[in-house]
């Protein structure tokens, strides 16, 4: 029944036995002639012996060619379509084993989706490429697929094969770049990684997966394969409203946390679902709205705090599974609490398991390193002008909106990426099309971003971090905008902590820096950091920021706080500054959670927590952040006293702020006040609950008795080093 292979045309294996085969499918598995025959072909370079289960179920050894390579000649209808191999390794020791041939099932890609990906618009990215669980005519196993246009040959790798990648080379998609294989008989929680040999230099490497969804935990780096997801989410009535969501019209007040930092258990970090049952009812109880977390995007240094991104589609292995992330997300949804991602689209290190020069060749990176180089973090920039580096970037961002439930993205160093000269000397960096300095490719891309998201995920926010004064980051991009739900009002931040860092005698000298903001304060959809970036690096906590005794840098804390939570915009504080942390941040201790011992740090815990219950039950306080209808000054002039007063205002109701920057008791103050006004106090940074010196504000009003251009006034005592909130019938 057998013929003699001499009969068969030529043909040369060299390619899969130098691993140099960009289509194994061609050599490998079964291939009919017009006499009723097939040639059948195996690969398995470790092998000693390979059979072939025959539609009979008798198993016919393969003849060894040599070089690793089983082949026969066979009766077609003999061969089933997928046919089982029975291998015996060459190693005495080790035992026989049975697999299904991955080189007998068609492609599994399709061609719109090859199609869309090359035109940047795949926006379920992470359905197409990575590691998926799968089932092709009744087999079983994982089907993968990467980008690497300028490969010569790309290999899955892992524990299955020995990390050998001479023995599952993968075929490539025409022109796409795109190379897939199915393989039965894997499954959830196989590690792999791909390798690949580069067609110009035939250097080989061996890279993780970028669209990998799970990862070892580091310092190991392989991809996981992912189960598919049974996790049972509890939060659809979130998510139902969360699409008809008025923020522009709500309270927002986000609490900024570092997971591995919050808290720990014997300095080891507690892991998400841990996470939830302790942060999210901590973070109800003090009144916040939304947790922002520094990325948690799978990351190989604890030192980068996640801002040195390789898994742009994975929770990190930090803290546990993909599914506990969700539980994480899901509780604080189900608790009514937001949770943000910070994620980092500007740049990714160099780590050479990861992104940098993935197939051998600057594929997400710019080749030139005046435009593809970070000089400042040693990182490098991704090419925004490549389709399918955009897609891949959007479709992680759309991944974690739609598939991780994640409510916005804050989106990090956006001005490194609105610059083609940020931070560079001259001579060091290229000008675009038109000979200016503008990252034309940049901007199409967020402008993208933000239009996607937007339209795919009603309700998301997207939010930059944007230091400098490029126009309209928050407008729509119909108007010349960037698109953007929020931006960071950074120049506020800049501002105030100049001016708090001041000695008081000194403040009013540097008056205009509580005033500036005022001045464009409604040109964006501002949010009011006091980040992590503010209490790292040596420039200390925000209370060891301010200047006087304990009892004045506390106070100096409580208005400073007051002030942020009064002021338009919505509020972002970084963990630990809502009890008066008094060490800098450390990545890699625990916050300094025994100081809540001690009265002074809890005043200003429990001042945190009315403040945020005022932001959110006023309305004069949030409904109006955007809008200069919101906001009006009482008193911007009295620099001698270092005394400012402003009114925040509703479509019916007004809230008075009046705020002493100075340790000096001021009694019979005269505030201004509309006519028939009558004031309430609602809230005193100097009350004995926040650690104050509770002195009695000896509020009187004045009708019919005009100041400062009101027709009636109140006077008051203004305690030192005070935030004073009054409600205005």
């Amino acid at each position: 029944m057998l013929r003699n292979l001499n009969s068969m045309p030529p043909i040369s294996f060299s390619p899969l036995i130098d691993a140099r085969s960009h289509d194994p499918f061609s050599l490998l598995g079964c291939h009919h002639d017009e006499a009723g025959q097939a040639r059948y072909s195996v690969f398995q370079p470790h092998a000693r012996q390979v059979e072939l289960q025959l539609t009979d179920h008798r198993w016919q050894v393969l003849p060894a060619l040599g070089g690793g390579v089983f082949s026969d000649l066979l009766p077609r209808d003999n061969i089933p379509p997928h046919p089982s191999l029975r291998i015996t390794p060459s190693d005495p020791q080790a035992m026989p084993y049975t697999v299904v041939d991955p080189y007998t099932f068609e492609p599994f890609l399709g061609e719109l989706d090859l199609h869309l990906f090359g035109e940047g618009t795949h926006y379920r990215l992470w359905e197409m490429l990575g590691a998926h669980i799968h089932s092709m005519d009744g087999a079983d196993g994982v089907r993968f697929a990467v980008w690497a246009p300028n490969a010569s040959r790309v290999s899955v790798i892992g524990d299955f094969n020995n990390w050998d990648g001479r023995r599952h080379p993968m075929r490539v998609r025409g022109h796409s770049g795109v190379w897939e294989l199915f393989i039965p008989g894997l499954a959830a929680g196989d590690l792999y990684k791909f390798e690949l040999k580069n067609r110009h230099s035939d250097t080989v490497s061996v890279r993780t997966d970028p669209l990998g969804q799970a990862f070892e935990l580091r310092p190991n780096t392989a991809a996981k394969v992912e189960p598919r997801s049974s996790y049972c989410w509890g939060d659809h009535t979130w998510l139902t409203a969360r699409q008809h969501h008025d923020w522009r019209h709500a309270p927002m007040s986000i609490y900024e946390v570092h997971l591995g930092s919050w808290r720990q258990n014997n300095r080891e970090f507690l892991n998400y679902r841990e996470l939830a049952e302790q942060l999210i009812p901590y973070v109800q109880r003090q009144g916040f709205t939304h947790i922002e977390l520094l990325p948690i995007t799978e990351h190989p240094f604890d030192g980068s705090w996640g801002y040195q991104t390789t898994g742009y589609y994975a929770p990190t292995a930090r803290f546990g599974s993909p599914d506990d992330f969700r539980y994480f997300v899901d509780k604080a949804h189900q608790a009514g609490i937001g949770v943000i991602l910070d994620w980092v689209p500007a740049h990714f290190p160099r780590d050479e398991f990861a992104l940098a020069r993935f197939d051998g060749t600057a594929l997400y990176e710019h080749e030139d390193p005046r435009r593809g180089e970070h000089r400042d973090w040693g990182t490098l920039i991704f090419n925004y002008g490549r389709n399918e580096v955009r897609n891949f970037l959007i479709g992680s961002a759309l991944f974690w909106l739609e598939v991780m439930h994640i409510d916005g993205l804050r989106v990090d160093a956006v001005a490194s990426m609105l610059y083609l000269d940020y931070s560079r000397e001259a001579g060091d960096w290229l000008p675009n099309a038109y000979g200016g300095r503008e990252n034309i490719e940049a901007i199409e891309f967020l402008r993208q971003l933000n239009h996607t998201a937007h339209t795919h995920i009603p309700g998301a926010m997207i939010m930059a971090e944007e230091s400098t004064a490029w126009p309209l980051v928050s407008r729509p991009p119909e108007v010349g905008g960037l698109g953007f739900t929020m931006k960071w009002n950074m120049g506020w931040m800049n501002d105030t902590l100049r001016y708090f860092q001041e000695d008081p005698i000194h403040r009013q000298y540097h008056h205009n820096n509580l005033t500036f903001g005022l001045l464009y304060s409604f040109s964006e959809n501002f949010i009011l950091p006091f980040s992590h970036d503010e209490v790292v690096h040596g420039k200390g906590s925000l209370l060891n920021k301010m200047p006087g005794d304990e009892w004045q840098r506390f106070a100096n804390l409580r208005i400073l706080l007051a002030y942020q939570f009064t002021y338009p915009g919505k509020k972002l504080l970084f963990m630990g500054n809502e009890f008066g942390q008094g060490n800098e941040w450390r990545f890699d201790n625990s916050l300094d959670w025994w100081m809540l011992d001690y009265p002074l740090h809890q005043g200003i815990h429990a001042l945190i927590h009315a403040l945020n219950q005022l932001y959110r039950s006023e309305k004069s306080l949030h409904i109006h952040d955007f809008d200069g209808r919101g906001f009006s000054w009482n008193d911007c002039n009295d620099r001698l006293h270092s005394v400012i007063s402003f009114f925040r205002h509703s479509d019916h109701e007004t809230t008075l702020v009046i705020i002493n920057f100075t340790p000096v008791v001021r009694p019979d103050y005269r505030i201004g006040l509309p006519a028939g006004a009558e004031a309430r106090v609602l809230l005193d940074t100097d009350a004995a609950l926040f650690g104050g010196s509770n002195i009695d504000l000896a509020l009187r009003q004045f009708p019919n008795d005009s100041y400062n251009g009101y027709p009636d006034h109140l006077r008051m005592t203004l305690p030192p080093l005070s935030a004073i909130v009054l409600k205005i019938r």
